[in-house]
C-alpha cells in the first residue's frame, strides 16, 4: 500500500529540493488584530452610509460580519482596553502554600466522607442481618446465644 506523501522532489532544481504539494493547503494561522486596527475598522464601518459599503469594507479586509459585530459591542462597552486582544488558553495556576494545603484538606475531607458513607451502609446491612438472624431463631426455636458450658461433660 502506498502512503500519501504531501511533498514532491523538484526535478528541475536538480538538487532534490522538496516543494509542497499544490493540492494540499496549509493550515491557516489564526489572525490576531491590534486594538488600533479594530478601532479603525469600527470607525470606517460607522462612517459607511450607502447600502453595501459595510459589506465591501468587510470583503476588502477579509472579515466576517460577526467579527465586526463583536468589535462594535466591545467598543460600545466603553472600556479603553476592550478592543485589545486577550491572551488565549488556560489561566496559569499560582497557588500559595496555604491554598495548596486547603485544597489537600478539602480532598481528604471528601475522601473521608465517602469512606464514612460506605461504612454506614455496611453497618446498616450488618444490623439488618442481625435482625434477620433473631427472627429466624425465634421462628425455628433455636436460641441465638446458647448457654455457656463450663467445660465439663456431665
Amino acid at each position: 500500500m502506498k502512503t500519501m506523501n504531501h511533498r514532491h522532489t523538484d526535478p528541475a532544481s536538480g538538487n532534490g529540493a522538496v516543494r509542497p504539494d499544490p493540492e494540499v493547503v496549509e493550515k491557516p494561522k489564526r489572525r490576531k488584530f491590534t486594538a488600533e486596527y479594530k478601532r479603525r475598522i469600527v470607525a470606517e464601518a460607522e462612517a459607511c452610509t450607502k447600502p453595501g459599503e459595510v459589506g465591501a469594507l468587510l470583503r476588502r479586509e477579509g472579515l466576517y460580519s460577526s467579527v465586526l459585530s463583536s468589535w462594535r459591542r466591545q467598543a460600545k462597552a466603553g472600556a479603553a482596553d476592550s478592543l485589545t486582544p486577550k491572551k488565549r488558553g488556560r489561566k496559569p495556576k499560582h497557588k500559595t502554600p496555604e491554598e495548596k494545603r486547603i485544597a489537600e484538606l478539602e480532598k481528604e475531607t471528601a475522601r473521608l466522607r465517602r469512606e464514612k458513607a460506605k461504612l454506614e451502609a455496611k453497618l446498616k446491612r450488618a444490623d439488618m442481618m442481625l435482625d434477620l438472624q433473631k427472627k429466624v431463631s425465634e421462628i425455628l426455636g433455636i436460641p441465638l446465644n446458647p448457654p455457656e458450658t463450663d467445660g465439663s461433660d456431665s
